[in-house]
């Protein structure tokens, strides 16, 4: 579902507009220290401690290089300046400098967070390794431009903030502002800028879906390059990542450490299986001119048509027979695998690792018009149903980041500490009645354009229906390993995962018009107008590796 208009069902329950992931790193650079001190023991911690990640290679050891460049954390850190109010629960934002910055290493930026959320601030530290003094990674700017005041801001600060942008000599790149509380020019060696082989001015990635805090042309928000001022915006990292990522028992570790658990809600009759048990349970494989002989799929898809694209040449469907489409659709929740595919994002400071959840059927959309509660029949009802949530680790220390929740086709992120745990370090995803949207906390969302108590309905809840995605978990790709990882058949299938049918729409909706009255029915065909494409007819998904998402962050 694309419309991102959103209503809380009622008011106890989680409202979609609040949910925030805005704990990131941020490449600020400030002028001066200020008097409130922060260190590691002040930030947010996960629930239980790190376990010790196998050894190999840089992942996880405090320290990584990027080839020439090694980048490391500081975790005590001084508030420079604060807005007490706008953002998130109208709370403002700090800002905050680097202290005790590692023997050797220079800044490369500072922190910045909104107030509404337990602090966890970590700033990076580069230090040049590359023994190249004709060619270094690392080189002070030669001046600064200032870009943004707080002057003409009429809101509660602590005194004024300046932001100047960092002047890199040529061959070099700005990874941040640098924030100071004072109209003069900070000194050229407070920031290094980096070797412009080193970064990567489109990996701009944003880990929020919307800008967190506004302030004239300052943006806060939850990037990898921290505050954007008026559009604006500095390098990214980037390097070599055999440096930085995990090898496969480390995977296996962050499975076991990270695997969320999905609660299923109590009336959900359309449960998760594995691909396998689809195909063994009598999935089929049709091909378009020659429809009334389909093939039944074996068991590992090895006779689906791989790569291609989707043409809509062929697709799965259920078995023939109706007992045993009733059954397949049903799922089975006890031969149900999730599938893992992991990545690197920002340079190799960070590995995605996407969790991959199939549902053989969709079922179809609930609706709320004003007081009425409704079913909307075979609208939102589809074949083949693939959702995903997506790990953020930090590759550092191996320390959870951030989860992102997809929901019909978009999604946002979450950071950990807003985030609920089932046991150890486990976040829990609730999975939406009938269409299996994750999200972070149970509840109602209505979903669409219809007006503050019309949507559709996205409920979720706690039940005795559990899926630990960490049992019977199968890593499916990782392209950064090589050929480590053998990828299933079905993985390269991409074309449909169910049939492609068209409804009269007319004939349903008035199916569900005649439960109504008055000025009911013209809410519902509002309704019925700002509903996405995809409930509006019965079509089958694409497989995970088609997704926008798959080869790069996730698409909002």
């Amino acid at each position: 579902m694309t419309d991102k208009s959103t209503t809380s069902c009622s008011p106890n329950l989680f409202p979609f507009q609040r949910m925030h992931s805005i704990l990131f790193f941020v490449f600020f650079i400030l002028c001066f220290n200020g008097s409130t001190m922060v260190d590691s023991q002040d930030t947010f911690q996960l629930p239980s401690p790190l376990p010790k990640w196998p050894p190999g290679g840089g992942f996880a050891t405090g320290n990584i290089d990027l080839g020439g460049l090694q980048v490391s954390q500081v975790t005590k850190l001084n508030k420079i300046w604060a807005t007490n109010e706008g953002g998130p629960d109208n709370l403002g934002a700090t800002f905050y400098d680097p202290v005790e910055i590692p023997q050797g290493f220079s800044s490369l930026g500072s922190y910045a967070q909104p107030n509404n959320l337990p602090f966890s601030g970590q700033i990076l530290a580069g230090k040049d390794v590359s023994n190249d003094s004709s060619k270094p990674t690392l080189k002070s700017p030669t001046d600064y431009t200032l870009v943004w005041t707080s002057e003409s801001l009429d809101i509660k600060k602590d005194g004024e903030a300046y932001i100047w942008l960092p002047n890199a000599p040529d061959g070099y790149k700005a990874v941040g502002y640098v924030i100071g509380n004072s109209s003069v020019k900070p000194p050229v060696d407070k920031v290094q800028c980096v070797r412009t082989d080193l970064t990567d001015t489109t990996n701009t990635t944003d880990l929020v879906n919307d800008n967190v805090l506004y302030l004239d042309g300052l943006s806060v928000r939850g990037s990898m390059n921290g505050f954007v001022v008026r559009n604006g915006s500095v390098a990214s990292l980037k390097g070599n990542l055999s440096n930085s990522m995990p090898n496969v028992n480390q995977i296996k570790a962050l499975i076991e450490a990270y695997s969320p658990v999905i609660y299923l809600h109590p009336d959900e009759p359309y449960l998760p299986s594995s691909v396998d048990w689809f195909f063994q349970n009598g999935a089929l494989l049709y091909q378009r001119g020659v429809e009334s002989k389909p093939n039944p799929v074996q068991k590992n898809g090895s006779n689906l048509p791989q790569g291609g694209s989707n043409d809509e040449a062929y697709w799965l469907d259920l078995p023939r027979d109706g007992s045993s489409q009733d059954r397949v659709k049903k799922g089975s929740l006890q031969d149900a695998s999730a599938y893992f595919h992991v990545k690197p994002i920002s340079g190799g400071l960070f590995t995605d690792i996407a969790i991959w959840v199939f549902y053989p059927f969709n079922g179809g959309g609930r609706a709320k018009v004003e007081f009425v509660n409704l079913s909307l029949g075979k609208f939102g009802e589809h074949v083949g149903d693939w959702e995903h949530v997506t790990l953020r680790v930090n590759n550092f220390k191996g320390e959870l980041h951030s989860v992102f929740f997809s929901q019909h086709g978009w999604g946002q992120w979450v950071s950990a500490s807003d985030l609920e745990y089932h046991s150890g370090n486990k976040p829990v995803v609730y999975a939406s009645l009938h269409g299996h949207a994750s999200y972070p906390k149970p509840g109602c969302v209505l979903l669409g354009s219809g007006g503050v108590d019309i949507g559709v309905r996205d409920d979720t809840a706690k039940s005795d229906k559990v899926m630990d995605t960490g049992v019977r978990a199968v890593v499916i790709a990782a392209e950064y390993m090589g050929t480590t990882v053998v990828e299933p058949p079905w993985l390269n299938y991409e074309r449909k995962w169910g049939p492609k049918i068209d409804y009269d729409v007319d004939k349903e909706m008035n199916k569900v018009k005649r439960m109504m009255i008055g000025k009911l029915k013209k809410a519902f065909e509002r309704l019925v107008e700002s509903l996405p494409r995809e409930m509006l007819g019965e079509d089958g998904p694409t497989g995970p590796k088609v997704k926008n998402s798959w080869s790069g962050d996730e698409t909002l």
